[in-house]
């Protein structure tokens, strides 16, 4: 069993050219990654919260020729720009623990730090001059790095095979199927102690080959060894033949697939596909909006898919591959009597274009199916069911679905609801809309009307929600919401249940402001008696608690600002009090003694000041009312910078410290004198 969960926007893609995105790398981080676009860009993103981390360009007239990658040991990201190091360069390899290796376009091979010793090095050519690099990847087993690349000469298509320690070089050739195909995309793992490498051809065949780790033959030098291959699974492709597409394995029984045609969806349409190769099945589909590159990356369960102007992010599972999973037979429980039934009603299978692609449709009835709606009958109950009805039925149909018919339909229901909404201002299924947000399966690209809807209902509540299960809001909808929850009087949010926020609040604002035992010294830079006269919190709680929630969304800093402006100058003043107060609190570890499931962290705060001042600098400046505000956080900075400074004064005293090793057997007590200098 198989499946891929809501989407989600990673970035928008300025300039995808006719290649689409040059590169997608995994950083240092699982949840980092690093974007080669086409032309003069490289981007650092934070996957889970869709936040450029940083962002570099070259020089203008030169143009990125090799993906960005991260180098471990130096703590680097390098580049090639126009194609040049001692020759020209095919492709960047990111190692593990090592220096990246660098692939030239003749067939050679360094890795960088051999390369950057001696640049004007000579750099032989492996391979002949009209043949071309098509591919290549770095494979790390357990004590042996192997890089693979394929080239094509005249129609003819091969696989090298470099082996380091000892460094040996093999050749295979690859066998054309009987159309006369060509390969479109390649794709290595390693597993079970050998290299699996799978190739997706013209004609929708899929073909693996396994390289053993250690070759029990050696290769005869100058030789080409034929690569044996088996067909894993035949994809259909409609008329002609693919001319984008990837086949990328996500485990030893599941592939994903872009660019190939879905088997039961019309033309025109571009999918992205999981298929269980095991039992030549279909098992999850996604459809994309634009045009498709062909392209398609996966790292940590995700699945990276660059498609019109945007990066798309596809969460997947995969289960154990079995007979029963692929071909859906889930037990379904009535909520009634309590007995699961599982009936096959139906077995429907097709055999598209004369190919060997076998659909298999797998229908399920239960002795309770009439208490629960299908989504077809929960959308046509949506728009002409009274509110009472809708709300039973939309309950009745998230009890009894499984997660898989859930994570396809969420969206599609919620998006029903707004529109039935939008059409009849009377309508408004509050719980309908919560338990779907509940779900986890719902997203703001999902219902992108559903969050702009809560503050035209003043649905405080469920905004709360979609702002913290949502992670793809866009920033000019969350400065909506800012907007909005400024614009509100404190005395108008008092009743609205916001749960642990508001107990978060409560704790804020009730803690102590000077400790137990009277000191009135410094606490983190920070003098009390200034602080006592600062500490009053300038909102109500229930303001608060939802600007904190604010505080926590994804955005880009280059995007969010422009949409601050559109914040008037009271809104600004009072949002940056609130941000002073928090900041107050969080300096004397006000936070850190209460236990919240969600609070702003210090860095976020920080950087939401930043971003305030930096789009209303001017204005401020020019405000009367904003001096003493400026003043107060200038004092701010100042004393941070002071603090800073006289840590740094004993960085070196206690890195030494913590470098330290004790030289003698300490008992359960004594007394030791360090001194620093």
């Amino acid at each position: 069993m198989a499946a891929l969960y809501e989407s989600y926007t990673l970035c928008a893609l300025a300039d995808t050219g006719p290649e689409g995105t040059r590169a997608i790398e995994p950083d240092r981080d699982r949840d980092r990654v690093v974007i080669t676009e086409s032309g003069r860009a490289v981007t650092v993103y934070k996957v889970s919260d869709q936040k450029p981390l940083g962002s570099w360009t070259v020089k203008q007239g030169q143009c990125i020729t090799s993906p960005a990658v991260y180098n471990p040991p130096t703590k680097e990201y390098v580049v090639v720009t126009d194609e040049k190091v001692s020759a020209e360069v095919y492709r960047l390899h990111s190692v593990p623990d090592r220096e990246p290796l660098v692939l030239f376009r003749h067939g050679a091979v360094r890795f960088l730090d051999s390369l950057l010793a001696a640049p004007q090095q000579t750099i032989e050519e492996v391979l002949s001059e009209e043949e071309v690099i098509r591919w290549s990847a770095a494979v790390q087993m357990e004590q042996q790095l192997v890089l693979l690349f394929s080239t094509e000469q005249r129609g003819q298509h091969c696989l090298y095979v470099q082996r380091f320690s000892p460094n040996a070089l093999v050749k295979h050739r690859l066998e054309t199927d009987s159309t006369n195909s060509t390969p479109l995309s390649y794709a290595a793992t390693y597993r079970d102690g050998n290299i699996h490498l799978l190739y997706l051809f013209s004609s929708g065949s899929v073909y693996e080959s396994v390289l053993q780790a250690r070759p029990t033959v050696p290769a005869v030098s100058g030789t080409v060894q034929a690569l044996p291959r088996s067909l894993l699974l035949k994809l259909p492709v409609g008329e002609g033949e693919l001319t984008a597409a990837s086949a990328l394995p996500v485990d030893e029984s599941h592939i994903a697939v872009v660019g190939v045609p879905h088997p039961l969806a019309g033309a025109g349409k571009d999918y992205l596909c999981l298929w269980n190769t095991h039992f030549q099945t279909l098992q999850a589909a996604r459809e994309l909006a634009g045009k498709i590159y062909g392209q398609l990356w996966c790292f940590s369960g995700k699945l990276f898919v660059p498609h019109g102007k945007i990066l798309s992010v596809i969460p997947f599972e995969c289960q154990k591959s079995s007979l029963a999973a692929a071909m859906g037979k889930l037990k379904q429980t009535s909520g009634t009597n309590g007995i699961t039934l599982s009936v096959w009603s139906c077995i429907d299978t097709r055999r598209h274009n004369n190919d060997n692609t076998l659909i298999i449709q797998l229908k399920m009835s239960t002795r309770n199916q009439s208490s629960c709606p299908t989504a077809e009958q929960l959308a046509e109950k949506i728009k002409v069911g009274s509110e009472k009805e809708v709300q039973k039925q939309v309950e009745e149909f998230l009890h009894g679905s499984q997660p898989e018919e859930l994570q396809l339909t969420a969206g599609r229901l919620a998006s029903a609801l707004v529109m039935r909404c939008q059409a009849d201002p009377t309508f408004y299924p509050q719980a309908a809309f919560t338990q779907l947000v509940q779900t986890n399966y719902l997203c703001h690209s999902g219902c992108p009307d559903l969050l702009v809807l809560t503050l035209e209902k003043n649905d405080f509540r469920l905004c709360q929600l979609c702002l913290q299960l949502f992670q793809d809001i866009p920033e000019a909808v969350t400065c909506c919401c800012l907007k909005t929850i400024l614009s509100f009087q404190d005395s108008e949010l008092e009743q609205v249940d916001l749960e642990d926020g508001l107990l978060f609040m409560k704790a804020l604002t009730q803690t102590a402001e000077v400790s137990d035992d009277g000191d009135s010294g410094q606490h983190n830079g920070f003098s009390r008696e200034p602080l006592a006269l600062d500490m009053s919190c300038p909102v109500g709680l229930h303001k608060g608690a939802l600007l904190n929630e604010v505080l926590q969304v994804p955005y880009s800093d280059s995007l969010l600002l422009p949409h601050l402006k559109d914040l008037n100058v009271p809104q600004v003043l009072l949002f940056l009090q609130y941000l002073r107060f928090l900041y107050l609190k969080y300096s004397q570890d006000a936070h850190s003694r209460i236990p919240a499931l969600r609070k702003p962290t210090v860095t976020q705060i920080m950087d939401w000041v930043c971003l305030l001042l930096d789009a209303h600098f001017t204005v401020l400046a020019l405000t009367p009312e904003a001096k003493s505000l400026l003043t107060s956080l200038h004092k701010f900075v100042r004393s941070q910078v002071k603090l800073y400074s006289e840590l740094g004064k004993i960085e070196g005293s206690l890195e030494a410290l913590k470098k330290s090793k004790q030289s003698r057997e300490i008992g359960q007590y004594s007394i030791e004198v360090i001194e620093l200098f």
